[in-house]
């Protein structure tokens, strides 16, 4: 990446503060909560943004856990742990989105993200059908660490491993570790350009008729009442999100951390099952001549060779070699071999055909959104890329002094795009937290 000039380090100096930064992250967490009571349930969470995600979304929440712990908010943290697990079903499942107070979904096609049964309920509190990255473990770890409470961990692990449980038992059809998604909306990166093979969209730009094509995969769902066994059999959409599964990974040893602490004996069977995924990840998605991790496709795992954001994504797993790990950055992250912007990380590398920086109905096709650097800021951090994590935190820095708290950005102007007021942006306050402790020696 490229050195810090006189005109950047000018340029860090006209940059907003770090207290003034958090002060508009605090001020849009608050005005974005939402708390009550529907029925029997209490919730409390906080929207994504005021109009166009009014719900409470699973990874979200996580997110916004993330935040909190960073600005010493551990109280609310937990309200919103406890909150997305209030609904959870018998069998452990938890649904990618509750519906409290605004129970309709915000586009009539979501209807098809419901289970049949469901829709005749959508007057009571209920959740969607599909997942979403399974971030919560991760959560309520940080929740312990940041502020250790054994009762919070009892009340929680019981649900976190029931979770899980659920997602192992019903997403892992092969037995190979991976768990597969079924439906574009459940990676949370919806339009990601390397569906577009799996939907047989090979238009490049997205337009109405991916749309349609996404819609059909959730209506073919929605047929199926959701039935796992036989949407699986039909191989309508079955994919294995290099993102997803490497969260996955990540919040088993998480899980396995908490088990731990609570003297729970089922360590052992989490971190064996992280590692069976990890050891998957790099089998079946590393391309060595691309030095990148792919999604994979249907039963014979194809791997679908473009080059997304989250190729880098596995680098973090300690079951892939460091060799690898450094050619990959090497090649994409240092070179920055189609990704290289004056805003990184873009969704999607500027030589795919798909790529579309520009705002539009189908993110995640060439804009930058602050999880991709978050997420890639703390694992350089860890194995001491401290100019290449810097430099991901001051873009962030830039785009949140130009344009706002927005849903994602121009990777070439800094533009701010999507939805306004927009929460995820505010994990900027995880990743100076975390530089400030790089910087001091602190631990996290």
């Amino acid at each position: 990446m490229r050195t810090s000039s006189k005109e950047e380090v000018l340029h860090e100096q006209d940059m907003l503060a770090d207290e003034e930064i958090e002060a508009r992250v605090r001020n849009l967490l608050y005005s974005n909560m939402i708390s009550g009571k529907r029925g029997s349930f209490h919730y409390h969470y906080t929207k994504p943004s005021p109009d166009t995600y009014p719900y409470q979304y699973f990874w979200d929440t996580c997110f916004h856990v993330f935040i909190l712990l960073a600005m010493d908010e551990v109280d609310m943290a937990k309200k919103h742990m406890r909150s997305l697990f209030r609904m959870q079903a018998p069998d452990g499942f938890v649904g990618h989105m509750s519906y409290w107070k605004r129970r309709w979904p915000a586009r009539i096609t979501d209807i098809f993200q419901l289970r049949p049964k469901d829709v005749l309920q959508i007057y009571k509190p209920h959740m969607s059908a599909l997942v979403q990255p399974p971030l919560a473990a991760q959560a309520v770890l940080r929740i312990y660490q940041h502020a250790p409470d054994q009762q919070f961990l009892n009340e929680m692990l019981p649900r976190l491993k029931a979770y899980y449980n659920w997602l192992q038992l019903n997403r892992d059809f092969e037995g190979e570790g991976l768990l597969s998604i079924i439906s574009p909306y459940e990676s949370g990166l919806d339009w990601k350009a390397s569906y577009d093979p799996v939907l047989q969209y090979n238009k490049g730009q997205a337009g109405p008729q991916l749309f349609w094509k996404v819609l059909q995969v959730d209506a073919h769902n929605f047929i199926r009442n959701y039935n796992l066994p036989a949407i699986y059999r039909s191989n309508k959409f079955i994919v294995k999100d290099a993102a997803f599964n490497t969260f996955y990974v990540q919040n088993l040893e998480a899980l396995a951390k908490l088990c731990t602490l609570a003297g729970d004996q089922d360590a052992d069977i989490y971190r064996l099952q992280a590692e069976k995924t990890g050891n998957s990840i790099l089998k079946y998605m590393y391309d060595e001549a691309d030095a990148a991790f792919y999604d994979l496709a249907g039963h014979n795992f194809r791997k679908l060779k473009v080059k997304t954001g989250t190729i880098f994504f596995p680098v973090v797993l300690r079951q892939v070699p460091n060799a690898i790990c450094k050619r990959v950055l090497h090649r994409h992250l240092q070179q920055q071999n189609g990704f290289h912007v004056p805003y990184p990380i873009p969704s999607l590398a500027v030589d795919e055909y798909a790529f579309n920086p520009d705002e539009s109905l189908y993110i995640w096709r060439g804009p930058t959104w602050v999880m991709f650097n978050w997420f890639m800021h703390g694992h350089l951090l860890d194995i001491e890329y401290t100019q290449e994590a810097q430099e991901l935190l001051l873009s962030i820095k830039r785009l949140i002094t130009q344009s706002g708290l927005r849903e994602y950005y121009d990777p070439f102007t800094g533009a701010g795009h999507g939805a306004q007021n927009f929460t995820w942006s505010g994990l900027v306050m995880d990743m100076i937290k975390r530089q400030q402790q790089a910087d001091t020696g602190s631990e996290i």
